[in-house]
């Protein structure tokens, strides 16, 4: 296992290059999504080691690559927050290793702490009230009356 590897509740939006040492504790499928760079196939699992969990997402071809009770080790991956929530992703540059089963603890031993992501990151903004002669629908017909 690599020298310096980060604990879950440790992971923070924004970090990259981290490893990590996680067991699978759940899987929620693999699935094609539409991107502004094309279509992309990505798998997403709840892992966890001793500190909490946090969903992982993997990118590409190692989409599928994953099962539930696996102990693996994951480098390269980067922090980012979805829909308010800190997940970690891992891409093609991520190296995902399989490791002893007692290097993480059991899947029940896994506390239920998530790593919390800063307030009023990864959120929607807040919606601007409308007002207006139109009463708020479209930007009006425009031009003389």
């Amino acid at each position: 296992m690599s020298e310096s590897v980060t604990k879950v509740k440790d992971l923070k939006p924004g970090m990259e290059n981290i490893s990590t040492a996680v067991r699978i504790l759940e899987s929620y499928g693999v699935r094609t999504i539409d991107t502004k760079a094309g279509t992309r196939t990505l798998g997403e699992y709840m892992v966890g080691d001793d500190t909490g969990k946090v969903k992982l997402v993997v990118w590409g071809s190692k989409a599928p690559s994953l099962s539930v009770g696996e102990v693996v080790e994951v480098k390269n991956a980067w922090v980012t927050v979805f829909k308010g929530e800190v997940q970690l992703n891992a891409g093609k540059s991520t190296s995902i290793e399989k490791l002893p089963d007692d290097a993480v603890p059991s899947a029940e031993d896994i506390p239920d702490e998530v790593p919390k992501a800063p307030e009023g990151v990864g959120r929607a903004p807040p919606r601007r009230p409308r007002s207006g002669r139109f009463g708020g629908r479209g930007r009006g017909r425009g031009g003389f009356r």
